[in-house]
């Protein structure tokens, strides 16, 4: 057989393999973990471009950021419902592929916009007087573009790499969706190869991502370091909150699947995280950032207000 032919023309998810009672009971629970990330990201979405209060480059980012979870989200969840509504799912070579190639594209570009959105950070800290020149409208799309950019060619490269393997040992893929650790165990031509692009192509969107987070909140810290008032450190810092929480939540559960040591050895392990950051992430960050900022919470208190006085009137 030649090494980038395939006798697999589908596959088979089976999911978490639990009982049917149990199964049911996280078809609701991902169903209502779904709606909330779509009514929470959309919702963030259009508070940002409705009020003038939020016109600034981190709204614009953090837009981005919603949009980005949308799509990452439902690129798993409905697949994942619909697995566990039918237990198993079959779902094709080519789909299975784009699957693949999304997931990779928007986990992808969620990395560099979280540096991104450090960077904007930094420079608002530290240069704020500066800070509407820096981060003109050119310069924001140039620094999503970027983003996307960078993304987009590491997707291309992992899912080439990936599905030029040959699946002929099972079309059975223990997992709840076409992830890389999974679809290794299928293989039955040599993967060490491409396994080192991949995890290469991986390590170096991620360090790259660390690295522009890292060195912009050194950078934070220093300027915050020189404020003489307790207050006003306060202040500032908490501009970087709920940048830094989505931060820890998601390089957090990325690191932890795709840099240890034991990859792929514990599936059951690699599902539960898998979930994490797939299901969870994407529903917590329009809580983080409307919990934790005070422009966030006013604009949401006159939608609300608006919305009384609406209902008042009627």
């Amino acid at each position: 057989m030649a090494e980038n032919s395939t006798s697999v023309v589908e596959f088979i998810l089976m999911g978490f393999q639990v009982h049917a009672e149990l199964q049911l009971c996280l078809f609701f629970v991902f169903l209502a973990f779904y709606l909330i990330t779509m009514g929470g990201n959309l919702g963030m979405i259009m508070l940002i471009q409705s009020d003038p209060q939020l016109q600034i480059p981190m709204y614009f980012f953090l837009s981005h950021l919603s949009f980005l979870d949308i799509c990452y989200s439902s690129v798993i969840v409905p697949q994942l419902l619909e697995t566990l509504r039918t237990e198993k799912t079959v779902i094709t070579y080519e789909r299975c592929a784009t699957q693949f190639f999304f997931f990779t594209f928007y986990g992808s570009t969620e990395c560099f916009l979280l540096a991104v959105m450090a960077y904007d950070r930094y420079v608002a800290v530290c240069n704020p007087l500066l800070y509407a020149t820096a981060m003109t409208p050119q310069t924001r799309l140039g620094l999503v573009a970027a983003a996307y950019a960078g993304a987009m060619v590491n997707s291309v490269v992992r899912t080439g790499c990936t599905f030029s393997i040959s699946f002929c040992k099972s079309n059975q893929v223990d997992f709840f969706f076409c992830d890389l650790p999974p679809l290794l165990k299928l293989a039955c031509s040599e993967t060490r190869p491409r396994e080192q692009v991949i995890y290469l192509f991986a390590f170096l969107v991620i360090i790259l991502s660390v690295f522009v987070i890292l060195i912009s909140y050194l950078f934070i810290i220093w300027a915050i370091l020189k404020i003489q008032t307790a207050g006003g450190k306060a202040r500032t810092f908490s501009t970087c909150t709920s940048h830094l929480m989505a931060v820890a939540l998601f390089f957090g559960t990325l690191i932890f699947i795709y840099l240890k040591g034991n990859m792929g050895k514990s599936l059951w392990e690699d599902k539960i995280v898998s979930m994490f950051y797939t299901v969870i992430i994407p529903m917590l960050n329009p809580m983080i950032y409307s919990l934790r900022n005070k422009e966030v919470k006013e604009a949401l208190k006159k939608v609300f207000k608006r919305f009384v006085r609406v209902s008042q009137a009627e």
